[in-house]
């Protein structure tokens, strides 16, 4: 068993100064510079500043917060690291003193924060302090994506496995990722489906699959990029088919909700073309056939109105002729609905696209039933897995050995044993006497997929290690880290390979491993999970604006706001921009909705393409609309909402949770005069209970109160002129371009904030008062960088956080750990 390797000063600086990391010795020196004088002193701290501001709220007597620091040693670094690190970030972020309560000089205040931190910073430094991350399931994100690089097949998780708990912002977090019971027999079942369709297995029984369009999608122009070109409305789905056989295609189109006749047949006819993997399997045609009176006014028809009857049924059973059954080959394809830009004209509006007085035409439901009279099929799934053939009873052992070994290895992301290879060898034998060859490979991946050893991920602990002791992490151990890190999935046989050879944790292979992973089309996979979640822009899907005040909101402008985000976050990182970037980049990605929703002309048809921004109320992320619906209400702006994401996402200066009973904001009604959304608020603040939280918040919010809750601009709130100035820290914000720019100058706050966020992801645990000084270096050594992307996510992979691990014990989680 490998000796293990015990955490010491040198070690952490070792981890520390890989290419492209952090060097300590660089940074003591860039600290040693922009730091005052006194800073870097190894003297004592001065205790001066906390009595005169300070303790007349946090002492033995109040205990305001439950906090007091009447007592504290504030020169015992060592045992009183978490306090002091709380205390620094509570002045360093105009946290403390609160708002109304005398004020040190800012250059006093920052010279002790500055000492503070670099005391903090030194005693890291001696003694290292990487943490613990708890072995933890695969998330749903990562369970898809495995069976993806695994198998060679595409599942969709919500039908598999119910979603995930977040921890510290993210569903990564180890500490919410338990496996129950109930959720075990989900996996199991799960890999009993996933094994019968990679081997496209007979025990596939027919089945009815419904793909459904969103409620409130427009279907006036073309519903995604996997949609056919020419096309518009209708729905686009990846399915899976199991066997080769028959397949029963069945379209259904939107109804009226009162009498349930289909909505938009009455004038014009529809062409929907129904296409397979782009092929056009056929073109049906519905509507014109009668011209006649609105549908709403044939809720009954007298039963001796013949020509009336034909008419109503027609109105109701168009759709059952939208119905074909073909052969297609197992695997999974795209299969879409649409209808064509022939007939109406795609010149006309949605509005007169076969309507009268009802609604337009659409594509509500595809069904897809089947296989039918089916046979297995060569899948990707198959080629993938089958790396040997046997052509003789006598080749089958020998081929399945080889088989299930080269799955396991990359199913457990490390060398498997004979021990472990015999079991499922065993179960391969029982499939095999019971049917062939491929049965025993099904149940052999079925019983892999069901095992703790795929679905847990374990980093053990070497022998003879002391509890409470750092260690570093084997190589196999680091390449798992790193995959799940970049490509959420697991380590291709390259990094694996890197590993067994423990090649992979030199500073130059990791360094080129990074670029290389960074640069696959698999990172984007990461780049989207660690945006959506971070900026929370993946809750858009939960917003429900009120359609009485924003009509437009639909679910088409819905995906264009998150597709927007996504592609600026991803071309950010791509193209290695500075971190300051997401807050002023002069160009964004649109297609035709989200462009008329900017009111910005001249962008034709749902492709998004990269757009330079002229108007600065657009530019960086606090002009998209994704961010600004997500933090607002249904039926109005929330200056609140917006001012804590700020300081929560861009700042990391979080307000606490609000304090029971707090009385609701008073609203315009409609009867009296209307007034500002600011009036209300500065009411509500006038509450002692509410100011001080508020007085932080509120000014942010304010200051983007010109967009509505679905992100237009506007110049009034319902006839009520808005006044969108504040004073934030003594600074006149008056438009979007200062806000943004004061936010960035604000730089070590935000800096921080991005590496927390990311080192809270990369970690799957949250960052804590031990991993401060981690992160102050990372920040300093970014500055030497441009503060680049590519040097923000080498240094978190560099760091001892992500490379070492601390032993289970009882020893006190502090920075004097030993």
């Amino acid at each position: 068993m490998t000796k293990p390797i015990v955490a010491t000063a040198a070690l952490a600086a070792t981890v520390f100064a890989g290419s492209g990391g952090i060097a300590t010795a660089q940074v003591r020196a860039a600290a040693a510079k922009s730091a005052p004088a006194h800073a870097t002193s190894t003297g004592p701290l001065d205790r001066a500043l906390l009595d005169k501001y300070c303790v007349t709220c946090h002492n033995d007597r109040l205990k305001t917060a439950g906090f007091t620091i009447e007592k504290l040693d504030v020169n015992a670094v060592e045992v009183n690291a978490e306090t002091l690190e709380k205390i620094a970030r509570k002045i360093r972020t105009n946290q403390m003193p609160p708002a109304g309560r005398p004020q040190p000089d800012k250059a006093v205040a920052d010279a002790f924060v500055a000492a503070v931190e670099t005391r903090l910073d030194q005693v890291a430094l001696k003694h290292p302090n990487p943490g613990r991350v708890a072995s933890r399931r695969l998330n749903r994100a990562e369970y898809v994506n495995v069976i993806q690089d695994l198998l060679a097949l595409e599942v969709d998780g919500t039908q598999l496995l119910p979603s995930d708990m977040a921890g510290y912002g993210f569903d990564n977090n180890a500490d919410v990722l338990a496996i129950t019971p109930g959720l075990m027999a989900r996996y199991m079942s799960a890999a009993t489906k996933i094994s019968r369709l990679v081997l496209s297995s007979p025990e596939n029984r027919a089945m009815t699959q419904v793909y459904k369009t969103d409620v409130g999608v427009k279907q006036d122009q073309r519903v995604s990029e996997d949609a056919p070109f020419g096309t518009h409305g209708g729905l686009t789905a990846r399915h899976a088919f199991p066997l080769d056989g028959e397949y029963v295609f069945k379209i259904r189109m939107v109804r009226n909700g009162t009498v349930s006749t289909i909505e938009g047949i009455e004038e014009d006819e529809h062409q929907i073309e129904l296409r397979i993997d782009h092929a056009l399997i056929k073109r049906f045609k519905v509507g014109g056939k009668y011209k006649g009176p609105d549908p709403g006014v044939l809720i009954a028809v007298p039963e001796d109105d013949k020509d009336g009857q034909i008419v109503h049924d027609y109105r109701l059973n168009a759709d059952n002729d939208l119905e074909i059954r073909i052969p297609v080959k197992a695997g999974t394809r795209l299969v879409s609905a649409t209808f064509t830009d022939a007939l109406p004209s795609p010149l006309e509006s949605a509005g007169a696209r076969g309507r009268r007085d009802g609604g337009a035409a659409g594509i509500d439901m595809l069904y897809v039933s089947g296989p039918f009279n089916g046979k297995t099929g060569e899948t990707p799934s198959r080629q993938k897995i089958f790396t040997c053939r046997p052509t003789a009873a006598a080749q089958e052992d020998a081929c399945a050995r080889r088989l299930m070994t080269t799955l396991a290895r990359r199913a457990y992301r490390r060398p498997v044993t004979e021990a472990e290879i015999k079991p499922l060898l065993s179960i391969y034998a029982e499939g095999r006497a019971e049917r062939d060859f491929d049965a025993g490979i099904e149940r052999a991946i079925e019983a892999m997929l069901s095992s703790p050893k795929f679905l847990i991920r374990i980093e053990r602990e070497p022998n003879g290690v002391q509890p409470g002791a750092q260690y570093k992490l084997s190589d196999i151990e680091l390449a798992s880290r790193l995959s799940f890190f970049l490509w959420r999935s697991i380590p291709d046989d390259e990094l694996l390979s890197l590993a067994e050879q423990n090649r992979l944790s030199q500073p130059a292979v990791m360094a080129a491993q990074v670029k290389r992973m960074i640069t696959d089309k698999r990172s984007s996979r990461f780049i989207s999970d660690f945006s959506g979640q971070w900026l929370q822009v993946r809750n858009i899907s939960a917003q429900a604006p009120d359609q009485a005040l924003y009509p437009d909101f639909e679910d088409t402008l819905r995906q264009a706001m998150a597709t927007e985000t996504q592609l600026f976050f991803e071309s950010q990182v791509r193209e290695d921009r500075p971190l300051t970037e997401l807050m002023t980049a002069d160009y964004t990605f649109l297609n035709e909705r989200l462009a008329r929703h900017y009111g910005i002309n001249d962008i034709y048809g749902s492709r998004f393409r990269r757009v330079t921004l002229t108007d600065e109320r657009r530019k960086g992320l606090l002009g998209q609309a994704s961010v600004l619906t997500v933090s607002s209400y249904a039926h109005r702006t929330s200056v609140v909402l917006r001012g804590k994401w700020v300081l929560e996402n861009l700042l990391g200066a979080p307000p606490p949770a609000p304090p029971p009973n707090v009385p609701p904001l008073k609203e315009n009604d409609g009867k009296s005069k209307s007034t500002a959304l600011r009036e209300r608020m500065e009411a509500h603040r006038a509450n002692p209970v509410c100011s001080a939280c508020h007085a932080r918040m509120d000014p942010l919010g304010f200051a983007l109160e010109h967009y509505d809750a679905i992100g237009k601009w506007r110049e009034n709130d319902m006839g009520a002129e808005i006044n969108s100035t504040i004073d934030w820290d003594g600074l006149k914000v008056d438009s979007p371009k200062v806000l943004r720019e004061a936010i960035i100058n604000k730089g070590v706050d935000y800096r921080a904030n991005v590496v927390e966020k990311l080192m809270t992801y990369a970690l799957g645990r949250g960052v804590d008062f031990a991993d401060a000084p981690t992160v102050r270096m990372i920040v300093k050594d970014l500055e030497t960088k441009q503060n680049k992307w590519s040097a923000l996510i080498l240094s978190v992979i560099n760091t001892p956080q992500f490379q070492m691990r601390r032993a289970t014990g009882s020893t006190p989680v502090t920075l004097a750990s030993k």
